[in-house]
């Protein structure tokens, strides 16, 4: 008895057969299913069918099926400016929680901003300018509710660093070569969402994200040892070895007691702040207003005591007025024009990686979806607007995001209140800051990036995967002992070669009968599970592609051997069939194919039958396409392991016959 059925799992036509075997007079024989084969796809199709999923997976143009050519046209400018479409819908409660978070994050942002500017070698006023601008443009744009945009430490430090390496921060050239990066930074982030190419950076790891930012966060506030002690002389490199050199061989002569009381009392009132948020998380605000009051405090003591004039070093002056205009400043020709577009691209990756990461979290908690390209287009036009506003490379923040998502922001809106307050700063304010002193500057940061590093992070990246944990300590070390970049480089490197790791040396298992089911599973995981005499049945837990199609022929063959030793030991039955479990097998290419032709003839010298059991339909299609199916036998490609097993084993058929 045969026939053809339907497959309503996969909507694919299959053999179903009795068993073939001189007992098939028997009407008890179960059915054994075999694989189907697929029809051909049109070339074209297929094509575009791949084409779709990798670079259209979420459908971005179902919204604008069977519409009119207006109704396109109000969908189609809602999606590049998502204000048109909440706009709509806010109201006045809303605006309350925006206000409130808006103001809470603006006291934040001031004084980080002034601290991130100097950690960029760039005046105090284009760190403001940074959180006026980019915000306004990222809330029409942005479809976050919940990141606040600005300046980022980790950002602000690899840009300096970066700059630094072609051009002395005090020649004029450095301000235009940084306004070239952040132009640079935009067109990378454009083109990255315009091309639906996001997904590039999801190869960074998040094992080397957070030894990368650990790494940063060391480096930041080694850093801030010069503003933190009152040391005029200072290295120019960021290795903890170069750092702790130039604090220790100054200790003498170069500290300034005064500084220290004002920056060590003020860092432990910050960290204290922040340990009350952390036990109290209804009292965040308190962390959040610290730093201003910080700076407040300190500016008013320094200017009453005249503390400058005891070797404190102070702002000294910030330029009054919105941010003028650059675009005449940026390299397009000349030397710098390559410079700038290296640095430029990095700085975007590294804002991208963690704006993204930042807005994806907030979003899980709050329960809406977010297009990681429509972000990259928003950021990026914004750091575009933004190099042409006398702006330097803005993101996400995370310490501005958490404290506005726990300050009850509803929309972007808390970002443009954040713009008005730094606006009202820019225009009224910052002539009060002449006599912050840098040593509060230097405590605002390093309690601040603080909280880039995560233990706990670190912890269960050691407990789930021992080659994250390399990569993140590989990152770790790079930033802290070598330079940013060339820890940035360390994990890019790592990332991608764990990839390659796991793509060219694929797992496989050899699998096991569990008792009283015909379920087959890893014997290592399922203690349990029988080895079927005189069969071995082996899994291979990838594709198999040109870079692992000769270690998994090799792997399986070595597996057999091994298990040919056991048998004569144990005097048991010869292996005379070899099952490979296909299922998680997605795809193979022509050395994939040649590789178990390979194996084939391999086997057939020992007289080893080779079985294939569920191969997907990209599999199966391949496998008819190149005859490999002729020659290994269509009788011999079995829908489960179970089937296989059922036709090639007569002591099963006994079993089931009995």
């Amino acid at each position: 008895m045969s026939g053809r059925v339907t497959d309503k799992v996969e909507g694919r036509e299959m053999d179903i057969t009795r068993v073939p075997s001189s007992l098939n007079h028997s009407e008890n024989l179960p059915y054994v299913h075999k694989v189907g084969i697929p029809q051909r796809q049109n070339l074209l199709k297929e094509f575009t069918a791949t084409l779709k999923e990798t670079f259209f997976h979420d459908d971005p143009m179902r919204p604008f099926k069977d519409q009119p050519k207006s109704r396109k046209l109000v969908l189609g400018l809602q999606s590049l400016f998502p204000i048109l479409k909440w706009g709509r819908e806010y109201n006045f409660s809303k605006f309350k929680g925006d206000l409130i978070a808006g103001l809470t994050i603006a006291s934040l942002c001031i004084p980080q901003d002034i601290g991130y500017a100097n950690l960029a070698n760039l005046p105090a006023q284009n760190g403001l300018y940074s959180s006026f601008v980019p915000p306004l443009v990222y809330a029409i744009m942005g479809s976050s509710r919940d990141i606040a945009i600005g300046p980022v430490a980790v950002v602000s430090l690899l840009l300096g660093t970066l700059l630094q390496n072609e051009v002395d921060h005090k020649k004029p050239e450095y301000l235009s070569l940084a306004f070239t990066a952040t132009f640079f930074a935009g067109i990378t982030q454009v083109t990255l969402g315009f091309f639906r190419l996001g997904f590039l950076i999801d190869f960074l790891s998040h094992a080397a994200i957070v030894g990368f930012m650990a790494g940063a966060a060391i480096t930041i506030a080694l850093q801030q040892l010069k503003g933190l002690l009152g040391i005029r002389k200072f290295t120019k490199k960021t290795d903890i070895v170069s750092v702790m050199h130039s604090v220790f061989s100054t200790a003498h002569h170069g500290w300034n007691w005064q500084t220290i009381l004002i920056g060590v009392s003020f860092l432990a009132f910050l960290l204290f702040t922040k340990y009350i948020g952390k036990k109290n998380k209804k009292l965040f605000w308190v962390p959040a207003i610290a730093p201003m009051i910080s700076v407040i405090i300190s500016t008013f003591f320094v200017f009453i005591t005249h503390a400058e004039k005891y070797g404190v070093q102070i702002v000294n002056h910030i330029q009054q007025g919105v941010n003028p205009p650059s675009a005449n400043k940026i390299f397009f020709t000349g030397p710098y024009l390559v410079k700038g577009f290296r640095i430029g691209a990095v700085a975007g990756m590294i804002a991208l990686t963690e704006a993204v990461a930042i807005g994806r979290t907030f979003a899980a908690m709050k329960d809406y979806q977010l297009d990681g390209n429509k972000e990259m287009v928003a950021l990026g036009t914004m750091n575009i607007i933004g190099s042409m506003t006398s702006c330097y490379v803005a993101t996400g923040s995370f310490s501005r995001s958490a404290v506005n998502f726990m300050a009850g922001c509803n929309t972007a809106v808390s970002n443009i209140v954040m713009s008005c307050v730094v606006l009202l700063t820019l225009l009224v304010i910052t002539p009060l800051f002449k006599y912050t002193p840098n040593a509060i500057l230097a405590s605002i940061i390093i309690s601040a990036v603080m909280g880039l590093i995560d233990i706990d992070a670190v912890i269960l990246i050691w407990k789930i995967d021992k080659l994250d944990f390399i990569a993140c300590m590989g990152a770790f070390f790079g930033v802290v002992f070598a330079s940013v970049e060339i820890g940035l480089l360390i994990a890019v490197t790592i990332s991608f070669a764990k990839i390659l790791l796991q793509v060219t040396r694929p797992r496989t298992a050899i699998l096991g009968k569990l008792p009283r089911t015909t379920v087959y599973r890893n014997i290592q995981q399922y203690p349990d599970a029988t080895k079927v005499p005189g069969i071995l049945i082996v899994r291979v837990d990838s594709a198999i592609y040109f870079s692992n199609s000769n270690y998994v022929k090799e792997r399986i063959l070595r597996w057999l051997i091994d298990e040919e030793e056991e048998v004569k030991e144990n005097n048991q039955p010869n292996i005379q069939y070899l099952i490979v479990e296909m299922s998680p097998v997605t795809d193979i290419d022509t050395s994939g194919i040649h590789a178990l032709e390979e194996l084939y003839r391999s086997l057939h010298k020992k007289d080893v039958q080779l079985v294939l059991a569920n191969p997907g339909q990209a599999v199966i299609d391949k496998l008819h396409a190149s005859d490999f199916a002729t020659l290994v036998g269509e009788d011999n490609i079995f829908l489960t392991v179970a089937d296989a097993v059922l036709t090639c084993s007569p002591k099963m058929q006994e079993h089931f016959l009995a």
